[in-house]
C-alpha cells in the first residue's frame, strides 16, 4: 500500500515508471525476436533475465502499466512465415527463474512437496502429437500459443519414434498423446558440422542451440540426418485413454515404455540438502555432458499438487528454472581490433588465444566500449577471463594476471573502416555526460555502416526482402554494386547472377523479393531506415500520431517528444536524421524508385464507440490473439489495461481466466467471453 508521501508523488512516479517500462519492453521484444526468429541473441542470459526481472518489479509496483502484450505476459515470438501455423491445444508456457540456492529453496517451500530435478537442455522446445500410436504432428513452441508445423523434420530426429512401442507390461498405446521435449545438437555433432561447413566455404553455426533451431527450420528434411539432432522428452501435455498417472516421474516412466529417452540426470528431490547437492553436482558436471545445458528445471512431482498451484499468464507456478552462472575460462589477449556497427558505434574486440567455453571455441571476445576496458583494467598481453552464456557473443569478464609485455588499448581517432573522425556524443546536454561508445562520424559514407544499414533494411521485420541475404549484400558491396540503400532497387538479374554461387533462379528470386518489397507500410519503411533508437514500436506510434511521412519529417524535437514511445533522446536522433541532407535525398530516391505505401487508415469518429472505456483481457483466447484483440479495441477508442480496478468497464475472460476474473466479479464489473468480443468487433 502506498504511503501518503507515495500518493503525493504518484503522478510523477507513474510517468517515470511508464517510460522505464516502455524502454524495457522494447529492448526485451527486440532480443526475443533475435532469439526466436533469427536464432541469435546479442545479450547473455543473465543480462536478459535481469532486464525481465526489472520489468516484473516495475509492473508489480505499478499494476496499471501491465498490458497483455508485455513480455512478462507473453511467451516466445511470432512463427516464421515459411511454415504452416499450428495452434497448441494447451499453451507451451515458459518458466520463471531462480538464480541462487535461497530463491530455489523458497520455491521448494512454496511447493511443499517432492520435486523432480532435471537439466535444462539448450535447444528447441517442440510438441509431438501421436494419434493411435503414430506421429501425426510436430510443432515448435513459437509464441507459446501458436507454433510452426515441422512434422517431416521431426521424423528425422534421433529419439523421436514415428511409431510408439507397445509397453511390455501390457499397457495399451493411448488413442491420443502429446509429448513435449527438447531437440538439441550434441557438441560432437556441432563440431563435425562446422568442420564440414568451413571446408565447403559455408558459414558455421555459432553454437549448438543455433544448430538445432536452424536445422529444424530447414525446408529440406534431409538436412536433419546430415547434421544429427537428438530429442529428449520432458513431459506430457495432453493424453486421452491413458492409464491413470499421478506424478511427473510416472509420466516419464510411461514415455520410456513407449520408446522415448528420459534424461539420465533426472532425480527425485525430497529435502533441501538433496536440492542444493543436485545443483552443485550438475554445475560441476556441466562441462562433461555431451550436450549444452543452461540451467536446471524443478517441478512439483505430484500432478495433484501441480493442479492445486496452477498457472499465471505465461508460466506454471509449480515449476521453475534454476539458471547457471555464465561459464568462465581463462586465456591470453593477443591483440585488439575495432568493429564498426550500423549506428557507427566502434566496439573494441579482443583477439584471443583460442579457448573452449560455453560449447564453442572462442578466438574473439567483445570488450563493449572503452569505459569497460578501463573498468576491467585489461591490456594487450594480459591473461583474461572470458564468459559466454547462451547465444551471447563471448565477452571479456575480467583480468586474471598482467602480461609481461603489456600494451595499452587505445581507441583510434579515425574510423578503421572509412577514416572519418571518431567522437563521443553528448548523452545529457544538462550535465555534459558523454555516451560510452565512440562513433564514426562518416554515416552512410562509411562502408561498415552502409552494409549493416542495408542488412537491417532488408530484414524480415522491416522491408522483408527474403531473397537477399547478408552474404549477398557483402558480395554486391565488395563488387561496387551497392553504394547506398537505394541501389538495392537498381539491381538487375544479371548483376546478381554474376555473384558467387548465384544462378538464374536465385537471381530472379532476389529480384522478385526486391520488387515485392516496394509495396510496404509506412511504419515498416520508417523502422527500416535504421534511425538510431527508433524501432518498430516507436515507428508505429509516429505513423499513428502524424499520419504521413511528410509530417514526421517536418516535426520539431518538441513535436516528436509528444509521441508515445518517443523520449527526448529518440526525438533528437529522429529530428537530426530528417535534417541530414543525404538521408532526405536517399528517402526521395527510394520513393522515386517505386517504394510506396497506402495512407495509414485513420479511424472515423463514428468508429470510436469505446472511447473513454477501460477494458481488460484475461485468460486464453482461441480465435483472436490477445495482441490482435488489444489492437482492435484500441482502434475503437478503448484503453486496454493489464489489471482490473474499479475504473474497469469490461473484462474479456478467455479460457483459464484467473484472479482478474475473480476480482471483476467481486467488483461487479461486466464480464464477456471471447464469442461476445468477436461479435462486438
Amino acid at each position: 500500500m502506498n504511503t501518503a508521501a507515495d500518493q503525493a508523488n504518484l503522478p510523477h512516479a507513474d510517468n517515470i515508471a511508464e517510460k522505464a517500462v516502455r524502454m524495457l519492453r522494447n529492448q526485451i521484444r527486440h532480443y526475443d525476436t533475435q532469439y526466436h526468429q533469427n536464432d541469435k541473441s546479442p545479450v547473455s542470459d543473465p543480462t536478459y533475465d535481469a532486464l525481465l526481472s526489472q520489468l516484473r518489479k516495475l509492473e508489480k509496483k505499478f499494476p496499471s502499466l501491465v498490458t497483455p502484450d508485455s513480455p512478462t505476459q507473453t511467451v516466445g515470438a511470432p512463427v516464421l512465415d515459411k511454415f504452416i501455423k499450428k495452434r497448441h491445444e494447451r499453451p507451451m508456457l515458459s518458466l520463471d527463474n531462480t538464480f541462487n540456492d535461497e530463491e530455489t529453496l523458497e520455491f521448494m517451500a512454496k511447493v511443499g512437496d517432492a520435486l523432480v530435478g532435471e537439466p535444462k537442455l539448450d535447444g528447441l522446445a517442440i510438441s509431438l502429437i501421436y494419434r493411435d500410436g503414430v506421429l501425426a504432428e510436430a510443432v515448435t513452441r513459437g509464441d507459446g500459443e501458436t507454433g510452426e508445423l515441422i512434422t517431416e523434420n521431426a521424423r528425422m530426429v534421433d529419439g523421436i519414434p514415428n511409431l510408439l512401442s507397445k509397453p511390455q507390461d501390457g499397457t495399451s498405446v493411448p488413442r491420443e498423446l502429446e509429448v513435449r521435449g527438447e531437440v538439441f545438437m550434441t557438441f560432437s555433432d556441432f563440431e563435425s558440422h562446422n568442420e564440414r561447413a568451413i571446408a565447403a566455404g559455408k558459414e558455421p553455426f555459432k553454437n549448438p542451440r543455433n544448430g538445432a533451431a536452424g536445422t529444424m527450420r530447414q525446408l529440406d528434411s534431409s538436412k536433419i540426418l546430415e547434421r544429427g539432432l537428438t530429442f529428449i522428452a520432458y513431459g506430457l501435455a495432453n493424453f486421452k485413454d491413458f492409464p491413470e498417472i499421478r506424478s511427473h516421474l510416472d509420466a516419464l516412466h510411461h514415455l520410456e515404455a513407449f520408446g522415448f529417452v528420459k534424461n539420465p540426470d533426472t532425480v527425485l528431490i525430497e529435502s533441501e540438502s538433496q536440492l542444493t547437492d543436485f545443483c552443485r553436482d550438475m554445475e560441476g558436471k556441466r562441462k562433461d555432458l555431451p550436450m549444452a545445458i543452461d540451467g536446471l528445471v524443478f517441478k512439483a512431482n505430484s500432478y495433484e499438487r501441480q493442479s492445486q498451484m496452477g498457472f499465471v499468464s505465461k508460466a506454471p507456478l509449480w515449476a521453475t528454472a534454476r539458471k547457471f552462472d555464465a561459464e568462465v575460462e581463462t586465456t591470453m589477449m593477443t591483440d585488439v581490433g575495432f568493429q564498426v556497427g550500423r549506428t557507427g558505434a566502434i566496439t573494441p574486440v579482443a583477439r584471443l588465444t583460442p579457448v573452449f567455453v560455453g560449447g564453442v571455441t572462442v578466438s574473439n571476445a567483445t570488450l563493449h566500449n572503452m569505459d569497460e576496458v578501463n573498468r576491467l583494467g585489461v591490456q594487450i598481453g594480459d591473461v583474461i577471463s572470458v564468459q559466454r552464456a547462451g547465444d551471447v557473443i563471448p565477452q571479456v569478464s575480467g583480468l586474471v594476471s598482467e602480461g609481461l609485455e603489456r600494451k595499452e588499448i587505445i581507441m583510434p581517432s579515425e574510423c578503421p573502416a572509412c577514416g572519418s573522425p571518431t567522437k563521443r556524443e553528448v548523452k545529457d546536454e544538462k550535465t555534459g555526460e558523454l555516451e560510452a561508445a565512440y562513433r564514426c562520424t562518416g554515416g552512410i559514407v562509411c562502408p561498415a555502416q552502409l552494409t549493416e544499414a542495408i542488412k537491417h533494411f532488408i530484414g524480415r521485420d522491416y522491408m522483408n526482402i527474403d531473397g537477399v541475404g547478408e552474404k549477398l549484400v557483402d558480395q554486391l558491396f565488395e563488387a561496387g554494386h551497392l553504394t547506398r540503400l537505394s541501389d538495392l532497387y537498381r539491381l538487375t538479374p544479371q548483376v546478381i547472377e554474376s555473384m558467387p554461387r548465384m544462378g538464374k533462379r536465385s537471381a530472379q528470386k532476389a529480384i522478385d523479393a526486391i520488387e515485392a518489397s516496394k509495396n510496404t507500410e509506412l511504419r515498416r519503411f520508417l523502422s527500416a531506415l535504421g534511425i538510431r533508437e527508433v524501432g518498430r514500436s516507436a515507428s508505429k506510434q509516429l505513423v499513428k500520431h502524424f499520419g504521413s511521412l511528410e509530417a514526421i519529417m517536418g516535426a520539431s524535437v518538441s513535436d516528436l517528444s509528444e509521441v508515445q514511445d518517443m523520449g527526448p533522446i529518440m526525438s533528437r536522433y529522429a529530428h537530426t536524421f530528417f535534417r541530414t541532407e543525404r538521408n532526405v535525398a536517399e528517402i526521395n530516391d527510394l520513393i522515386e524508385l517505386g517504394v510506396s505505401w497506402d495512407a495509414p487508415a485513420q479511424p472515423a469518429a463514428s468508429e470510436q464507440s469505446l472511447k473513454g472505456q477501460t477494458w481488460v483481457l484475461t485468460g486464453t483466447l482461441h480465435t483472436l490473439k490477445r495482441s490482435d484483440a488489444k489492437e482492435r479495441l484500441e482502434a475503437m477508442g478503448a484503453k486496454v489495461s493489464g489489471s482490473v480496478s474499479k475504473n474497469t468497464d469490461v473484462v474479456v475472460a478467455g479460457e483459464a481466466a484467473g484472479s482478474k476474473l475473480t476480482k471483476a466479479n467481486e467488483l461487479g464489473i461486466k464480464v464477456i467471453g471471447e464469442e461476445d468480443l468477436i461479435a462486438m468487433l
